[in-house]
């Protein structure tokens, strides 16, 4: 049985302990057959157990065809979407809400399609720069609105991961407590804590304080590991280190996923959206190699450091 503090989407673990993922975005800046078969097969080949399918539009995925390349190569999918103005939930209008919650509802529909038992990141709000401060308004439209897609979701097996993120990126969900009171306002079950180190390190004081936080009130779900560039691992400032012994400390038994991007690879559009303005590497191959290598050595010491404390 599923521990639901340590792995509340059930997710099985993989080789390294925990299911390790890779965002598809450092393979592919889009989802046809050629950009799924090679997102698919570089992901096996590189060791990763999981591999984040990117929902922005789910309209474009051909949910047959990725479900049989998924299989073919025994590669386990989650997703993740964000939200813009114009499919904002947390908006104050009702057609803006309306639309965001139909978004929702097809990326839990397609993930389901293909698998997944997954759907997460800022899907309570745009992806995007406010100009002001959320309001009551907003965020009650927000956790109605979660209240439908959870309940959707529960029907497919499929758990929804609230990601919170920087300052720049959404006003709703910043910190690990926004979403603990987000999800507690929700009322769901399938609703989870996705952490993600990138925006940890620009607006929380710690990296151990929201997992121990998380995993006690049992909400924590998704992890995201990225550098404070968006690099590779280990060439930035963040703590990465204190981030392992802290998920090994508290049992976490959920994915861990590895995201950067590079305007090498993503999109215009969405190089925009993530003020991508540079290429942080250009060689999609030993990114993730490397970061393969560096979650598998930090993991297995910081449970060496736990055993030998225990």
């Amino acid at each position: 049985m599923t521990d639901p503090t340590t792995n509340p989407t059930g997710i099985t673990s993989g080789t390294a302990g925990n299911a390790l993922g890779v965002h598809a975005l450092v393979w592919v800046s889009g989802w046809d057959r050629r950009q799924c078969r090679h997102a698919v097969a570089a992901t096996a080949r590189s060791g990763f157990d999981l591999l984040e399918v990117p929902l922005l539009d789910p309209a474009q995925v051909d949910a047959d065809m990725t479900a049989g390349v998924l299989a073919e190569h025994g590669v386990t999918p989650t997703c993740s979407l964000g939200l813009a103005f114009d499919t904002d939930i947390s908006s104050e209008d009702g057609d803006t809400v309306t639309r965001g919650v139909n978004l929702l509802l097809d990326a839990v529909q397609v993930a389901g399609d293909i698998g997944s038992r997954y759907v997460g990141g800022p899907i309570y709000s745009a992806m995007d720069k406010y100009r002001r401060p959320a309001t009551a308004a907003g965020r009650a439209n927000a956790v109605a609105a979660l209240r439908t897609v959870a309940a959707a979701a529960h029907e497919r097996d499929v758990t929804l991961g609230l990601e919170p993120v920087n300052r720049y990126e959404s006003n709703l969900v910043n910190t690990a407590e926004q979403a603990l009171d987000l999800i507690a306002d929700v009322g769901a079950d399938n609703v989870v804590v996705h952490l993600d180190s990138y925006h940890m390190h620009i607006e929380q004081a710690d990296m151990a304080g929201p997992v121990r936080r998380c995993a006690a009130e049992g909400r924590l779900g998704y992890v995201h590991v990225g550098e404070s560039h968006r690099g590779h691992l280990g060439t930035g400032s963040l703590d990465l280190p204190g981030l392992f012994r802290a998920l090994a400390e508290v049992g976490y038994a959920g994915p861990i996923v590895f995201e950067s991007f590079s305007s090498a690879v993503v999109s215009p559009a969405f190089a925009s959206a993530l003020a991508v303005w540079r290429d942080l590497w250009t060689d999609s191959d030993d990114l993730v190699r490397a970061a393969h290598a560096y979650m598998t050595a930090h993991l297995h010491a910081a449970r060496t450091v736990r055993r030998d404390h225990t």
